[in-house]
């Protein structure tokens, strides 16, 4: 998992809007990869931050997924030590994360935290197609690496499924690049036993 930060300075602010940054999802690994020369060109600060899947799952013996997020987020405002930021909101009660942040980040800040703010905030995307691009490089350098094409690493991805269910079909123990805690593990196992 990458999470990204991406500080500019206010007077800048119309120039990271006016490049027509999109929620990351909705754009392909190429466009990704082209506005993130431009986010590096005009952003004062970036900072992104792996959790490997070993690291989140020994997190998920003792936390939430919300929990890690909260870390996580802070540990970008850490790096990055902005006046204010805007979050994508990753618990079910917008104010309630920011509170959360707020408190494991420790200082005084202006926390703005809003479900699917990558969509409605021009910082907010590039933020997510930085750590989104991180990401892509990652999966692709573990294609390479491998041999193997494992897709989007998303659970509705046809290879990546595909990669699990061969995973899981050698009876062996899953490589330290799968996530054990991750749902889609369980749901694959269940329709492969189907």
């Amino acid at each position: 998992m990458y999470v990204a930060g991406v500080m500019v300075d206010e007077s800048r602010m119309g120039v990271i809007e006016g490049l027509g940054f999109r929620d990351s999802k909705t754009l392909t690994p190429q466009r990704r990869e082209y506005l993130s020369k431009l986010i590096e060109k005009h952003a004062e600060g970036i900072y992104v931050l792996k959790v490997t899947p070993r690291q989140i799952d020994e997190l998920r013996k003792i936390m939430t997924m919300n929990q890690i997020m909260v870390i996580t987020y802070a540990k970008v405002l850490e790096n990055l030590k902005p006046d204010k930021a805007i979050l994508d909101a990753a618990d079910v009660k917008e104010e309630r994360f920011a509170e959360n942040v707020r408190q494991k980040y420790g200082r005084e800040i202006e926390l703005i935290s809003e479900h699917k703010a990558d969509a409605k905030y021009a910082l907010v995307s590039a933020a997510s197609i930085t750590a989104k691009v991180n990401r892509d490089r990652s999966m692709r350098r573990l294609e390479r690496d491998m041999g193997v094409k494992l897709g989007s690493g998303y659970p509705s991805d046809s290879f990546t499924r595909e990669h699990l269910k061969a995973l899981l079909g050698t009876g062996s123990s899953l490589p330290n690049y799968v996530r054990r805690s991750w749902n889609t593990i369980e749901t694959v196992s269940e329709e492969m036993h189907r």
